[in-house]
Parts: C-alpha cells; structure tokens; sequence
C-alpha cells in the first residue's frame, strides 16, 4: 500500500508538471521546481532543485534552457524529457539508485554511453573511434539487455554513440521500446532527413547532438566536401519540426580559436542549438597525432571561456575535462559513467579503449564490481587538484597501471600506443598543464561557474 501510494504521489506530480508545460514564465518554472522538490528523498537532490529555483529567479541566462524547451519543443519531445529525464531519471532515479547503494554497496552511475554500430560514411582524421573494426554491432537484443539492466539501477538517461548510430536500421525500435528513458544521440547528422524527422517526432524521447569542427572550411576539412551544409539542413529540419537538438566540439589545436570566440556561440545559439558538449582531442583512435591536442595554454583558455559564456549566453554547456570541479573530477569507470562499444567490450570511458569484461560474458553489476572499475574510482579519489581529473591526460601513469593489470586488453589494435609509444610525451603534457592547473587550482579553484 505505502509503494502505491509513492508511485501514485509521483504520477500525480508528473500529471501536474505537464500541466504547467504549456508556459515558461518565471513563476512557472518556480512552480515546477517546488513539484519537482517533493519527488527525491536525497537532501543534496532537494538543494540542487532549490539552487535552480534561485536561478530562475534571477533570470540567470541559463535558464534559458528549460524556458525553450517549454516554450518552442514539439509537445510529445517536451513531455518525454520532463518525464523520462527530470523524473524518471534526475528524481525519482536517484531514489532507486540510493535503494541499489544500499543493497550493492555502490551507487550506480548516471548514465552508459553505448556505441551500437562502427558503420560510418565519414574517415575523419583523428577520430576516437577510428580503429575499431567497421562491422562491429551490437544486436537490438543486446543492447535491450544493457538498457534493462541500467533501469535496474535506477538509469534512465542513455547516451548513444558510434560510428554513425542512425546508420543501424532498428535503432527506432529501441527507442520505442524503451519509452521511459532519455536517449542523447552523437550524430555527424548528414543522414537525418525528413523521414528520420518524423520518427524523432514520434518517439520524443530523442535528442540529437551534432558533431562539428567550426564553420564551414573546418567542418569540411575533417568530415568532408559539403558535410557542413548537410549539418545546417539537419539543423533546420528538427527546429522547423519543434524538435531540440545539441552541438558537440572536440577542441583541437587548429580549431581552438573557433570555440573560444563568442562569435561562434552566437552563430549556434542562431541556429537553434540547445545545449553544447565540449571535448579535447587525445590522441587514440584513428592516426593519433599529438599535434592536434590543444595545448595546456589552449585548454586553460577554453575553461576560462565556458565560465564567461555561462554567464552570458542562454546555452547548456558541457565542459567534458575543464568541468571537473564541478562533478568532482574524473567520472570514468563507473563512478558516473562508462562505455560499452559495438563489440561489447566494457570500456572505463570512450577515449579509454581497455576492457576486462564484455557484455557477453558479464552483466554490468559485475562488471562495476571488477578489480579495474574498482581500482580506477579508487585512483580518482587521490586526485587533489580537479582541474587535472584524467587519466590519460592528466595523470597517464595511472593509465598505465590500469592496462597492466590482471586480465585487461586493449580493445582494438593500436589502443595500448597511448600508454606505450607515447607515454614520454604524455607524461610532459602532464607536466605542463600541471604547472598551469595548479596555479589557477591555488588561487581558489576553477573560475569554471556553474550550471
């Protein structure tokens, strides 16, 4: 009776904030948080909640966010993502993730990254996932079991990754089926078209996130002639469908410039980009080439460029590696998040192509419980200065000794080269980000404001 009487209580709320959907006026969105307060039983979940409601308040510009998905998204996308991902996952999650601690003995992580397929059109130079084998995917059966398994633990937010995911012909199937979760889509988008429109209109519980390189010239000279007029039209589709959609940037030494110019932002915030995720090339995968990584002096520049944006812009960012003030470092290996690529392999991360289990053999419980992930979320506690969290970046000695241990592979052919070949430079780059970090570290921190 007290379960259905909770689970009634939370269908009550979820009715009562699509109520309040239809408009994104400051006392609105007020009232939506104090719905949504009621929902976790964790104080920190509550305070987060509260901390939102203040910014709202004070019209902070990233609160934007939430009033354009109120006012502008498609009814079925915005009512899938305040369900799915405010409550299922962000709220009434952590409820069931809090009840899995306590049984496991661990809390689970936030979300999975999944590649389902190495199929791609594009040999973007320097590309993560380059060296993998181009026939590798997983079977809708499969990744059914890793989605099923991550409800389990309380994880409704999954983020879908490859080679190119809407290359694998029943993806839709899988977002059908698995109705009650968000899904976050990396995509270089030049297969979305009207029909692959309709479907993302129809399930709802989709977002696209579109990889770019800058504008037009840089886009085109890494993705190929063209690509970036096939990005914009993607783009144009899904606003003129009321559909959201995210940019994601990996920061390179040539493009650097781009992402740092606030001129750039405005041209994504003008095309109806959401929400962006930034990365910095590491060099794995396709060709490694330690002359593309952003140098210290680069990635310094990028984090203290984010904390001004926030600041400014009415956009979402994700900072991957500057953020780790903010998630208290490095979230790889469970602690928050981990990968499983199109072959199976459990990976810690997606730049950190080393497994020991595979979802053939292992379920994921197991595998959050292996002497890797458990040594890896040891390893990252040590981490004093969080704006160094990385293993293969910011501390590849750690790397190193994850590889060497019992049982591990690399995943595919090459992979070890990061932690073999290049460990001497690895080691300097290390060094010299170290002396930057450090100093900004000792003058209170980050710089890196939230949200």
């Amino acid at each position: 009776m007290l379960q259905s009487l909770k689970n009634y209580s939370t269908e009550k709320i979820v009715s009562l904030l699509l109520s309040l959907a239809g408009s994104c006026s400051t006392e609105n969105l007020a009232r939506m948080t104090h719905l949504m307060e009621l929902i976790p039983r964790k104080e920190s979940y509550k305070e987060k909640i509260r901390w939102i409601r203040r910014l709202i308040r004070e019209n902070h510009p990233a609160m934007e966010f939430p009033r354009r998905i109120l006012r502008d998204v498609h009814p079925n996308q915005r009512d899938k993502w305040i369900t799915n991902l405010t409550v299922n996952h962000l709220l009434s999650g952590t409820n069931k993730r809090k009840a899995w601690q306590e049984r496991e003995g661990y809390y689970p992580p936030s979300t999975v990254v999944i590649s389902l397929t190495m199929k791609c059109n594009l040999s973007c130079y320097g590309c993560y996932a380059g060296d993998y084998e181009k026939g590798l995917e997983l079977t809708n059966d499969e990744v059914d079991s890793i989605l099923t398994q991550m409800k389990e633990m309380g994880v409704y937010f999954a983020v879908i990754s490859g080679g190119e995911p809407f290359f694998k012909k029943d993806l839709f199937d899988i977002f059908r089926k698995h109705s009650d979760m968000a899904f976050l889509v990396f995509t270089h988008g030049g297969l979305i078209d009207e029909q692959v429109v309709e479907q993302l209109k129809e399930v709802g519980n989709v977002m696209p996130a579109f990889s770019l390189e800058g504008y037009e010239a840089e886009t085109d000279e890494r993705r190929g002639a063209g690509h970036f007029q096939k990005v914009m039209r993607a783009m144009d589709l899904l606003r003129e469908g009321g559909l959201t959609y995210c940019g994601s940037f990996t920061q390179t030494s040539r493009n650097n410039h781009i992402i740092t110019d606030g001129r750039y932002m405005d041209f994504l915030l003008e095309k109806g980009v959401y929400a962006l995720w930034l990365f910095t090339y590491v060099p794995v995968g396709r060709e490694p080439d330690l002359e593309l990584m952003a140098t210290p002096e680069q990635r310094d520049l990028l984090r203290s460029r984010i904390a001004e944006f926030r600041e400014t812009k009415p956009m979402l960012f994700v900072d991957f590696w500057n953020d780790g003030p903010l998630i208290s470092g490095c979230i790889a290996g469970g602690r928050k998040y981990f990968h499983i690529n199109a072959n199976g392999d459990i990976e810690p991360c997606v730049f950190c192509h080393m497994a020991v289990d595979n979802i053939r053999k292992t379920t994921l419980k197991e595998a959050l419980r292996s002497p890797l992930f458990t040594r890896i979320r040891e390893k990252q506690g040590d981490n004093d200065n969080l704006l160094r969290p990385c293993m293969l970046i910011d501390h590849p000695e750690n790397g190193r000794e994850f590889l060497g241990m019992e049982g591990v592979y690399p995943t595919h052919g090459g992979a070890e080269a990061l932690f073999t070949d290049l460990a001497p430079q690895m080691d300097e780059y290390a060094r010299q980000y170290g002396e930057i970090a450090d100093e900004v570290w000792k003058e209170g921190g980050s710089r890196t404001s939230r949200p």
